[in-house]
């Protein structure tokens, strides 16, 4: 089986951009279009997620594996990562287990750490979310907002719902398998030090990326840089996506 995958751009450098938990391929569109003039651009569904396949395990050496099946399938052998959150830590893991194969590394917000529970209320409430009862997208909203107070946050997870054939609802997310495959989801990512350019970028306003992270980050990345987008939290690529765009894009054109 194959990820779900758009492609834009006709360069001969090839990026791969994935997303984050409970995202899609969609949420990298803008930095897509800004990369798409100097590099051929692929953007993946991860498995269990938008309209890619569904699978019970989802480790992060599965989801690499994942990267490296449609990398070969588009006949491409080398690459560079752009990943923000998971899709950071499956970038991680794809550069640990294929050093050979990534030209340049990009990390958004996550760090080579294994970290604590911290999304077990936005699982339980969208699990909660009774489908065959549904009436309308607004009625799943406020479910969501008993974990949930930002309703940009609500509105990101909720791109997840859409309609059936029958005219019903249904998750594009695999919610059991990501449940059930949480604690998974949450390590480090494991191998040999990747020796190759590596930038990690942080939203100064997160926590996800601290100063006692430096070790991890240079033991298994030595040549890592990091930068700071100033003002934004996690979703940095959304809060600010032309500072976003501008130090991933000079990085990976340099």
């Amino acid at each position: 089986m194959q990820l779900n995958y758009l492609e834009s751009g006709a360069g001969e450098r090839v990026v791969f951009l994935l997303h984050g938990l409970f995202g899609s391929a969609s949420n990298l569109n803008a930095t897509a279009k800004a990369l798409e003039s100097d590099f051929r651009v692929v953007r993946i569904d991860l498995r269990n997620h938008g309209d890619s396949f569904h699978m019970d395990s989802m480790s992060l050496s599965e989801m690499a594996a994942d990267i490296r099946r449609l990398a070969d399938h588009l006949e491409v052998n080398t690459l560079s990562l752009l990943g923000h959150s998971l899709g950071g830590k499956v970038a991680m893991q794809f550069a640990l287990d294929n050093p050979e194969r990534v030209e340049k590394l990009v990390v958004a917000d996550i760090a080579p750490i294994a970290y604590k529970p911290h999304h077990n209320e936005t699982l339980s409430a969208l699990c909660e979310i009774d489908l065959r009862g549904l009436k309308s997208r607004a009625e799943a909203d406020q479910i969501l907002q008993k974990a949930e107070s930002e309703l940009g946050v609500r509105q990101f997870l909720l791109k997840n719902l859409a309609r059936d054939s029958n005219g019903g609802w249904r998750w594009k997310l695999n919610l059991p398998a990501i449940d059930a495959c949480y604690d998974d989801l949450r390590l480090a990512p494991e191998g040999e030090a990747f020796a190759g350019p590596t930038l990690f970028i942080k939203g100064e306003l997160s926590a996800y990326i601290q100063d006692k992270h430096r070790g991890d980050i240079f033991k298994f990345f030595p040549k890592a840089q990091l930068e700071v987008i100033p003002g934004t939290g996690h979703w940095l690529h959304a809060e600010k996506p032309a500072a976003f765009n501008e130090i991933s894009g000079n990085f990976l054109r340099a």
